[in-house]
């Protein structure tokens, strides 16, 4: 057993391995420690496993490792093909799945093609691991904050034990459905959000190029039947609303390249089962080719495909 500095106190809280500590599993496994759970991690990152130490947490070499003690394993990782090398597997059956005990929980909160979520939970089930998917929603914001939207499929029972972990970490907990159910929801959310900021965005850049105040104009629109999220809480015009990417350089929130990534499942589900998005489609489109060069940049950032003026 590789797992360095193994936290000893006695609890009667389940252990939990959690497995990818990006800008959002970092703080969701902080929020965790701070319920008083024992916590294992794992991550490709030095400095990320550092941080969570240094909050208390033991540091495993491997997910295998993490997972060694655990009775809860949480993920939170880039893409479909991580999750599936994760608990897969290269060969489909040597992954962490098969090192689990009968009746761990599994609980995947990557936002993947609900394909892939449904692949890996069949195998879960087949060893007796209760397997849930659960995107989140509410950004890095909500992930510090410990108010994150989950949005879960799996089994009623595998759901009722996740929830007391998850309402932890999040302060919205929905059971969207059976396996798959949950990636579904989240990349429907967020293909309309996608569409709503390229839409803000637009609306707002006819007004300034004909002489309007974005402010003001933004003020009229969020008292009128335009009003919606971005309007609201995430204006994508910069310095017309405080604390938000569009007035810090699109620094920090979600990312285009994500918003892109999100766009993309949604247009590999809607293929998939036949769907027409034209909306979505374009929104993808957008996305795509503001990404190239401001991928890391906040989805807001789309601003920009107006009026580059607005990143300088």
């Amino acid at each position: 057993m590789n797992t360095k500095d193994m936290n000893t106190t006695k609890t009667d809280k389940p252990h939990i391995a959690f497995i990818g500590l990006g800008n959002m599993g970092a703080p969701m496994a902080e929020n965790l420690l701070k319920a008083g759970y024992p916590l294992s991690v794992y991550d490709l990152s030095a400095e990320a496993t550092e941080r969570l130490q240094q909050a208390g947490a033991s540091v495993a070499d491997s997910p295998k490792d993490a997972a060694r003690h655990a009775q809860i394993v949480i993920s939170m990782l880039p893409a479909g093909k991580h999750v599936h090398s994760v608990y897969l597997g290269e060969g489909g059956s040597d992954g962490l799945l098969a090192e689990l005990a009968k009746g761990t929980l599994v609980i995947d909160s990557s936002t993947i093609a609900a394909a892939d979520a449904r692949t890996v939970a069949e195998a879960a089930s087949k060893l007796g691991i209760d397997f849930l998917d659960a995107p989140v929603s509410g950004g890095t914001g909500g992930a510090i904050a410990g108010t994150l939207t989950f949005i879960v499929g799996g089994e009623d029972t595998a759901f009722a034990k996740a929830e007391p972990i998850l309402a932890v970490m999040g302060k919205n907990i929905f059971h969207a459905g059976e396996h798959g159910a949950g990636q579904v929801a989240k990349i429907c959310n967020n293909m309309l959000l996608g569409i709503l900021m390229a839409g803000t965005a637009e609306a707002i850049n006819l007004g300034v190029k004909n002489g309007l105040d974005p402010k003001v104009l933004s003020d009229i629109m969020l008292q009128s039947s335009g009003r919606n999220w971005t309007l609201e809480v995430y204006n994508p015009y910069p310095q017309v609303m405080e604390n938000v990417p569009s007035s810090n350089g699109y620094q920090g929130g979600f990312m285009s390249k994500l918003m892109q990534k999100d766009l993309n499942l949604a247009m590999q589900t809607a293929e998939d089962t036949h769907v027409e998005t034209p909306m979505g489609a374009k929104a993808t489109e957008l996305y795509e080719a503001h990404a190239i060069e401001n991928g890391d940049r906040d989805f807001s950032s789309i601003m920009a495909r107006h009026d580059s003026s607005v990143l300088t």
